[in-house]
């Protein structure tokens, strides 16, 4: 509980000094439209931020999930345009995912390949086999059903929210009150002392994957049904800003050292920023570097608040 209380005030601090400049200086961040939107891009940018907390805190990383996100995205679209039911798209979206999630796990658990390695390799191919699926064109006609169901609102909070508020919930009860939580922290802490302890940790390891990939068709679900198509490069660059929520977070490369919370955290800090940036009307390569800028003095907070 100390260390949560000692990452608290850094990244709190620079959301709301974030949300104190762009209410100042653009016209229309605090309006109550622009905030539904905030809350909307980030419950997408969640989705891969909370499994990518375990991830992380499993000395792991995946760069992949973009590219999932954009492969599951288009299986979506196809065989809803092709005129199947949304439930059987749905599942074809989830399978995808956890299928390329399984993948990742196997190549550098069972095959021992770097994460960084691996994951890169598995973004090319799930990119390239959207680009070949789509010829790198827009896939519409998904019809009316999942733009409808992306657009209510469930006792008034937008479905893309309630998706979120779910998906937080069931990754807090896995990762703070169930043994596979215990067996992340382990596995990023201290191994050697799982294994001996009987626990089969490869296993729990390639499922930590798998459910990244899981939780990427997901975000599938909703992106589609925001843009209303399916399109193989919309979730390109999702990863990093995943990977730059979770670090903003509190949440260590290495020792098994990993807050939600503050994953939570992070994910807001990076939508307002990006959001509020739009607003402004700055260019997007200055978008990118503002993120990178984010990480640097996010560390920075953090390194001084534990000199202090």
């Amino acid at each position: 509980m100390a260390s949560a209380r000692r990452r608290i005030p850094g990244i709190a601090w620079l959301l709301a000094v974030l949300v104190l400049f762009f209410s100042a200086f653009g016209t229309r961040f605090a309006s109550a439209p622009n905030l539904i939107n905030i809350g909307n891009q980030s419950s997408i940018l969640l989705l891969l931020a909370l499994p990518m907390t375990l991830i992380i805190m499993t000395e792991g990383l995946d760069l992949s999930m973009g590219a999932v996100l954009g492969l599951s995205g288009v299986v979506l679209a196809l065989l809803l345009a092709d005129g199947h039911a949304l439930p059987m798209a749905l599942a074809a979206a989830l399978g995808v995912g956890t299928l390329f999630g399984l993948a990742n796990g196997v190549l550098i658990v069972a095959l021992g390949m770097p994460p960084f390695v691996a994951t890169l390799g598995m973004l090319g191919v799930a990119q390239g086999i959207a680009l070949a699926m789509t010829d790198g064109q827009s896939v519409g006609g998904i019809g009316s059903a999942l733009p409808g169901i992306y657009a209510s609102r469930w006792m008034g909070i937008p479905f893309a929210i309630v998706v979120a508020l779910l998906a937080y919930a069931t990754f807090h009860f896995l990762l703070y009150h169930t043994r596979v939580g215990t067996y992340v922290f382990a596995i990023g802490g201290n191994r050697e002392a799982l294994m001996l302890a009987g626990v089969p940790a490869n296993r729990y390891h390639v499922l930590i994957y798998a459910i990244g990939g899981l939780m990427a068709g997901a975000g599938a679900f909703l992106l589609t049904g925001r843009m209303s198509v399916g399109h193989p490069t919309a979730a390109v660059g999702m990863e990093f800003d995943a990977v730059v929520a979770v670090i903003v977070g509190g949440t260590k490369l290495e020792r098994g050292d990993g807050w939600l919370p503050g994953t939570v955290l992070g994910v807001l800090t990076v939508g307002i920023l990006k959001n509020g940036l739009n607003v402004m009307a700055v260019p997007s390569s200055l978008q990118i570097a503002s993120i990178g800028m984010l990480v640097i003095v996010a560390l920075l907070l953090d390194s001084l608040r534990e000199r202090s």
